[in-house]
């Protein structure tokens, strides 16, 4: 009979934009820690930061070959329309850090601010986000159902974010709502990531990160 091998786990290196963000992704390391190993580098920062640390950081470098996905974790901003085109290339060479295969770069975005993606784990809403005002609004909503959330708050964040099975479902209806309004498809790939940031519609696709997890215990 033939040796039966367990399959290795996915090695998974998140860049976060904020503290919320970082905390999330504890929460996700730390939930799925049986199926996933998922390291971030303590300070935040995204495209840049990651060249950066592929390029110099020993860290990161010499465990590229072993490196199966990188995840950014941040807001897609009207502000940062005109970024993509160098995020772009940021994320080919990212890819090409590993041969054979490249490594998978996800991008989990959320329309305007993390709290978006928060209040999905209690309901389905859909509110332009792009205003410092539609920002403060989102948050202060998210507050009187979760009076202790503060930004990059632990205790906070981790109490919201047991709910992650009602944000999955809620999240996949933001992105199929944007299908009648030109978003290429739900698939995951560049042209469809490229809409997403230039458009700056209403949405989070982190739960797609959340179903690629689930999906690893099956």
């Amino acid at each position: 009979m033939p040796r039966q091998f367990r399959k290795q786990k996915p090695y998974i290196v998140v860049f976060c934009e904020g503290e919320s963000e970082q905390v999330y992704t504890d929460f996700l390391r730390d939930k799925f820690k049986d199926v996933a190993v998922i390291r971030r580098p303590k300070a935040t920062g995204l495209f840049e930061e990651a060249q950066d640390r592929f390029n110099k950081d020993p860290k990161f470098r010499n465990n590229a070959e072993v490196t199966d996905e990188i995840w950014f974790f941040f807001d897609v901003e009207t502000k940062d329309i005109a970024s993509w085109s160098k995020r772009y290339k940021i994320i080919k060479y990212l890819r090409r850090q590993r041969k054979k295969p490249n490594i998978r770069v996800r991008l989990l975005m959320t329309s305007g601010c993390i709290e978006y993606w928060l209040m999905l784990h209690y309901k389905m809403t859909a509110p332009p986000l792009q205003t410092k005002a539609e920002k403060e609004q989102m948050i202060s909503e998210l507050k009187r159902l979760e009076p202790g959330y503060v930004k990059g708050d632990k205790k906070a964040t981790e109490k919201i974010a047991e709910h992650y099975p009602t944000a999955v479902t809620n999240a996949a209806k933001t992105m199929k709502n944007l299908l009648p309004e030109g978003l290429p498809g739900l698939e995951d790939t560049d042209e469809r990531n490229e809409w997403l940031c230039k458009n700056c519609k209403t949405f989070s696709n982190v739960h797609e990160a959340i179903n690629f997890l689930s999906g690893l215990r099956i």
